[in-house]
């Protein structure tokens, strides 16, 4: 039965070298210097027909178990983490279509210098870059650009806001028709058509013009993860896709329904971004070898409790090395780190102990459990976009490898392909142009 097609992105997150130990991994713990892996990433997730792949990204050595740095650096636990902006220009030059999403922090960046750059992956990707827009979590990466900490978390997103509008003028100060090459007159650029921003906010300024020349999508397509309140009213106003861990059917509906309410109060059509949730599933030649595999990888989980702490620790600022495992999380604790993150933990425990928790804490289901055959996750991936209305999923594997990739793109993909949930070939030769293409 043919379904309504629904979008496909990759997160990639990690490093390359953070699944070493693991099997199937050849020998990445020698070579992930080398591109290889992120080449064959996407090229293999292009001829998939993914709308998009996105780079996660972080500026610091983790230091958030026990105070000290030691599990992250002896695990590879996102670390060593190569320069996002050149890990997405290799990926555009084996590819023609699918988009790349390389995450920048606004605090790592003057918004001058990240609009040139995203601007300019746009002109050599052909019109296929997004920007991951993160306002930053961690004080270790405040302190390596020279801040004491992270301002507070709501006050991020206020700079961010203001980041934003620099950005977009900057990309918007080379007006369509701007690019002349006439030989005849002698003009390459209209200078009528190129002009100065002078924005001078509160807390950024800038003259303007980009001396990169302009986008070829105009404006480069725009990713967040907002789930905070605040988070979603910023991704509300700017974003064109969102990535999102809700969990359950019910949790899924009530946040797009949540986003889609504050764009309508900002002015902007719920059409014209697309929420995507994740997901991790778990495919099998038959249902028990599926349910075998989700047994390992639970397994899995408990055994290492610790690094998935520490993690998980990065993610939110909070040092679990110093509260007992075997009792639940106090209270009193909070963040200024990622606050939905910590918010999803507490629901989940229900007053389960810290080790219980993480033991199971995303090791299986993201937003929803997904364990099967290709063709019955491919049918339960269709029932619950057609429940929750749309836009589509976000797969989030834990340390990928060339084989996670190769059981995606040849076994689900095309049970999905089979029942009319995905496209066979891309539309259009944009980013932003596929992804508006349903």
């Amino acid at each position: 039965m043919a379904g309504k097609p629904f979008h496909l992105a990759w997160f990639l997150q990690g490093s390359s070298a953070q699944a070493w130990g693991e099997a199937w991994t050849g020998h990445i713990g020698q070579n992930w210097m080398e591109p290889e892996l992120f080449l064959n990433m996407a090229r293999t997730l292009e001829r998939a027909c993914f709308d998009y792949i996105l780079l996660e990204d972080s500026s610091y050595v983790g230091e958030s178990f026990g105070g000290s740095s030691d599990i992250y650096l002896k695990n590879a636990i996102a670390v060593p983490r190569q320069d996002p902006s050149v890990v997405a220009a290799l990926m555009t030059q084996v590819t023609s279509r699918i988009g790349i999403v390389p995450t920048f922090g606004t605090y790592a960046y003057h918004p001058y210098l990240l609009a040139r750059l995203v601007a300019t992956l746009d002109q050599v990707s052909g019109g296929r870059i997004g920007w991951n827009a993160v306002t930053g979590s961690s004080d270790f990466a405040a302190m390596n650009f020279g801040m004491q900490g992270m301002p507070d978390h709501d006050l991020r997103y206020d700079m961010a806001d203001e980041y934003m509008e620099v950005c977009r003028g900057l990309w918007g100060s080379w007006d369509p028709g701007a690019l002349i090459a006439d030989r005849k007159s002698g003009v390459l650029v209209d200078p009528t058509k190129v002009h100065a921003v002078n924005y001078q906010g509160k807390y950024f300024s800038t003259r303007g013009p980009l001396n990169s020349g302009p986008a070829p999508q105009g404006q480069p397509v725009i990713a967040q993860a907002g789930g905070s309140p605040r988070g979603r009213k910023f991704a509300a106003a700017h974003a064109d896709t969102i990535v999102v861990h809700a969990k359950g059917i019910e949790a899924m509906k009530a946040y797009r329904e949540d986003v889609h309410k504050h764009m309508v109060a900002q002015g902007r059509k719920p059409a014209d971004c697309k929420v995507l949730f994740l997901i991790n599933p778990i495919v099998g030649e038959t249902m028990e070898e599926a349910k075998d595999r989700k047994k390992k990888r639970e397994a899995i989980a408990f055994e290492k409790i610790d690094e998935r702490l520490a993690h998980f620790g990065k993610v939110t600022n909070i040092d679990f090395g110093k509260f007992d495992l075997d009792k639940p999380l106090p209270e009193h604790v909070t963040t200024n780190g990622h606050q939905a993150n910590l918010e999803q933990f507490r629901k989940m425990a229900n007053g389960r102990s810290i080790r219980e928790t993480m033991a199971s804490f995303n090791a299986v289901d993201l937003s929803i459990e997904l364990v099967g055959t290709p063709d019955s996750v491919a049918a339960r991936m269709g029932e619950v976009m057609d429940e929750v209305g749309g836009d589509g999923w976000l797969f989030s594997m834990p340390n990928v490898n060339r084989r996670t990739l190769a059981e995606i793109e040849d076994g689900l993909i095309p049970a999905l392909q089979d029942r009319g949930l995905m496209r066979k070939a891309y539309e259009h030769k944009h980013f932003r142009d596929n992804l508006l293409a349903y």
